[in-house]
């Protein structure tokens, strides 16, 4: 493995750039989110305007974005996902195959990757409300979700 290089040069700029953070704003429907972005930036730029990004780099504004879209639309947020799923004692597989989604689609939600369902969400609001109706769940999904 190699180690990326401490420099790299801006191609349409020709400016010297660095690895480094830049604290950006994300906005959407008026909701706005201010994160630490990571790319490599001019150092005489402390905008960040110059920055490049590589598919790493995005995930950041990605999952800030997916954020801010749940909270526009009403749904849960990653963090209220996961605290859900924790309280009802189910790992991330589990939650999947019982409430929807797939083995993974809970790890999605969670890291923010991908926004959840309308559905998924109100089964996760329904039961956060009533957790014992989980086993109800349980019972009509069978082996499916063992």
């Amino acid at each position: 493995m190699t180690t990326p290089p401490a420099t790299r040069i801006h191609p349409e700029t020709g400016q010297e750039l660095v690895r480094g953070l830049r604290r950006i704003t994300i906005a959407h429907a008026g909701q706005s989110k201010d994160i630490d972005m990571p790319g490599w930036y001019a150092a005489d730029d402390p905008t960040g305007d110059s920055g490049l990004h590589d598919a790493q780099d995005m995930r950041v504004s990605d999952r800030a974005l997916v954020e801010l879209k749940a909270r526009a639309q009403g749904l849960l947020t990653p963090q209220d996902i996961r605290g859900i799923r924790k309280r009802l004692r189910l790992t991330q597989k589990r939650a999947g195959l019982l409430i929807g989604g797939g083995p993974n689609a809970f790890q999605k939600y969670e890291a923010g990757d991908v926004m959840i369902s309308k559905p998924a969400d109100t089964a996760l609001r329904l039961l956060a409300n009533d957790p014992g109706r989980l086993q109800e769940l349980i019972e009509v999904r069978g082996d499916c979700a063992a």
